[in-house]
């Protein structure tokens, strides 16, 4: 306890201050005086209080240091971070284009074969704006619109999404792919625009659009009965299989679609069928029973199951596409589609369960020795299964 004295010590009047300074924790008496005079500890006192100023001002400046030091690390790390990730990403993306263009020609090369360059204030008056009036189609990463040119051709405008660096990638691998690709069986590529921001594909104008829409028409904007007779459904069936031949067969590496659906089958005006969009397209491995690895892409119920599951792309994956296809034309049948009963929603385990055992069985064979039933025989299949498809 330390005691403050004054000039007076008749009128003293002691009082006891608690003191906040750690080398005089205690009490302090003191007296109501105006002059205090300061024993000798008081005095040192005022040095501690001092040095401990000191100390705090260095000890808040090296924590402010460090403080600072490490957040400037942290978002350094955290920009280095991004920047790496975001060029692997490129990378990645730069890897996967080369591997499934590689072997095609550049799009300097694909003019001088007959490409017409288009510009983009064509294609923006031949599709009236890009008005959602013309809207025919979705593809892979665009739209596609309905065009006339000024001489009355019709053709269809595939508007690439500027969203992101991926569809300006689908575009080029569609151009080049198209461009060597030549089959009856295939979508003719009429030509492309590449300016600035805007990259358009331009194809042939298939006028009775997708067999998806004849299959599984919206609102009655298809009439199945009036346009896709069995007859006309078995030839669509093989003139796909004929595409893929082709992609599969006739070209080296082989060329897979990866997603080969209902909507990417067009059809002409006496309703033969092409092969459309070939922007997810890869090239497979050119040895016998080999695969090519990559990230799952496609469309749900028709990607096969061993390349969902293992990422392990081949021909076959192709194959299990079209078989999909295939049941969609015998039974009017969406791949999947959760609004039925219980066990009915995927079309394949419907298929399985029900029908296995039977018609199909017979019908798989016959298509494993490369001959297709007669017409008749189809129909008696289509005729067996009318009462579960009718509805």
């Amino acid at each position: 306890m330390f005691k403050l004295q004054t000039c007076n010590p008749v009128k003293k009047k002691t009082l006891y201050l608690l003191v906040p300074h750690p080398p005089l924790w205690g009490l302090i008496e003191a007296v109501s005086c105006k002059t205090f005079f300061l024993s000798s500890m008081e005095a040192k006192d005022d040095d501690y209080t001092r040095k401990d100023r000191a100390v705090l001002v260095t000890v808040v400046v090296f924590a402010s240091l460090a403080v600072a030091s490490v957040f400037v690390a942290l978002s350094y790390y955290c920009y280095i971070r991004n920047k790496v990730s975001k060029r692997l990403k490129t990378t990645n993306k730069r890897i996967e284009y080369e591997e499934r263009a590689s072997s095609f020609p550049s799009l300097q090369v694909t003019a001088e074969k007959g490409l017409q360059v288009f510009t983009f204030k064509q294609l923006q008056s031949a599709a009236s704006g890009f008005t959602k009036s013309n809207i025919i189609g979705h593809g892979a990463f665009g739209s596609v619109y309905r065009g006339v040119f000024p001489d009355g051709r019709k053709v269809a405008i595939k508007l690439m999404d500027q969203a992101g660096k991926q569809g300006e990638e689908e575009f080029k691998v569609e151009v080049e792919l198209l461009s060597r690709l030549r089959s009856p069986y295939l979508l003719l590529l009429i030509g492309y625009c590449s300016e600035s921001n805007h990259k358009v594909l331009i194809y042939e104008f298939m006028v009775n659009g997708g067999l998806q829409e004849h299959l599984h028409p919206v609102d009655g904007s298809r009439s199945v009965s009036s346009s896709l007779d069995w007859e006309t459904r078995l030839r669509i069936a093989l003139e796909a299989a004929k595409g893929l031949e082709y992609l599969h067969e006739h070209v080296n590496p082989p060329v897979i679609h990866r997603d080969f659906k209902s909507s990417n089958i067009l059809l002409d005006k006496s309703f033969h069928a092409k092969i459309s969009d070939f922007g997810l397209a890869k090239l497979g491995s050119d040895k016998v029973g080999g695969h090519v690895s990559t990230r799952v892409l496609g469309t749900q119920g028709y990607v096969a199951p061993e390349y969902a599951l293992t990422g392990h792309l081949t021909t076959k994956s192709d194959v299990y596409s079209y078989g999909i296809v295939l049941l969609e034309l015998l039974t009017g049948r969406v791949p999947v589609d959760m609004k039925r009963p219980p066990g009915e929603g995927v079309l394949v385990s419907w298929i399985e369960k029900r029908f296995w055992r039977s018609w199909i069985l017979l019908w798989m064979v016959s298509t494993q020795q490369r001959t297709w039933f007669k017409l008749q025989r189809l129909q008696l299949c289509v005729y067996r299964m009318r009462p579960i498809t009718d509805h």
